[in-house]
């Protein structure tokens, strides 16, 4: 049963990106992915937590061999960035050489995305290319490249998908943002 509002910690929020249109357009970047892949092995790198189910669906809709490595980010408390990163996991594979899609949830300010993109670099690998299912672009500190994009969004708070509020709402298939 699909809700149009949900309420998270006291917070209500309003249904915004259907579960129907995050999957249309991931159909659509994972064959874009597939093409432009097409005879290599690339290594997904998924940023934790927000990025899981993203990942999830994005790898499989691909279709390609791969391989996965994790990484894990924190830069966030309440529904304010703290403009603070702490690196909490990391790369646990060799990836010098290989060709590297990070995939994230959401590009905010891109602070997160830049110091990933840095941190990845000095492993030499090939190639890194972003996949993004959302972006800010209004919030945007950076000059950031992402090469396969979901959606462009306002900046608006937004909880579902793999986005949470204080540790809520990750596992709803839609995507909501604060009911003002």
């Amino acid at each position: 049963m699909e809700m149009e509002t949900v309420i998270l910690h006291g917070k209500k929020f309003r249904k915004f990106i259907s579960s129907e249109e995050i999957q249309n357009r991931i159909a659509v970047l994972a064959e874009k992915i597939k093409s432009e892949m097409s005879g290599s092995e690339p290594m997904f790198v998924p940023v934790l937590n927000g990025a899981f189910f993203f990942a999830s669906d994005l790898i499989r809709h691909a279709g390609i061999h791969c391989e996965i490595s994790f990484v894990r980010i924190s830069s966030y408390a309440g529904t304010k960035s703290t403009g603070v990163i702490k690196s909490l996991m990391g790369i646990n594979s060799n990836i010098e050489g290989k060709k590297i899609i990070l995939l994230e949830d959401i590009v905010d300010s891109g602070e997160t995305l830049i110091y990933l993109l840095n941190e990845l670099s000095k492993h030499n690998p090939s190639q890194i290319k972003v996949a993004s299912l959302l972006l800010k672009p209004t919030t945007l500190k950076h000059d950031v490249t992402i090469d396969y994009l979901g959606f462009e969004v306002p900046h608006d708070f937004l909880v579902g998908y793999g986005l949470d509020y204080d540790g809520l709402g990750r596992n709803l298939n839609d995507i909501y943002k604060l009911d003002n």
